[in-house]
């Protein structure tokens, strides 16, 4: 019943940063794991990073380790992906996406209940 949407995304150049955010309904968000993935065209849905329903725990894919940070408000229902020294190899459809019952730390497509509709990140050489 979760329902996800992103916001944030855009053409901008390489060397350049953006901030992504995906809000999230329901009262349990506290409680689901949250991850993005994201898809370049003619590509396969690729894990970018996820984090543990607190916060405190992050997970992220080697490609973007030290230029991305995911990070959440329970509060204000919102995951975030912080985008630095964004590359033209970021180009891609970034999906939000949320895990009830299981651990953050997966990659896997599959272990993920809840998808957004997905925003797109352009970015210029």
């Amino acid at each position: 019943q979760v329902q996800l949407v992103e916001s944030g995304g855009g053409l901008v150049q390489a060397g350049s940063s953006l901030r992504l955010s995906c809000a999230a309904s329901g009262r349990t968000f506290s409680s689901y794991a949250m991850a993005w993935f994201r898809q370049a065209q003619g590509k396969e849905r690729e894990f970018v990073g996820s984090l543990s329903g607190g916060g405190h725990s992050t997970y992220y894919a080697d490609s973007v380790k030290g230029r991305f940070t995911v990070s959440r408000d329970n509060a204000k229902s919102t995951v975030y992906l912080q985008m630095n020294s964004l590359e033209p190899e970021d180009t891609a459809v970034y999906y939000c996406a949320a895990r009830r019952s299981g651990t953050y730390y997966s990659s896997r497509r599959s272990d993920y209940n809840y998808w957004g509709q997905g925003t797109q990140v352009t970015v210029s050489s």
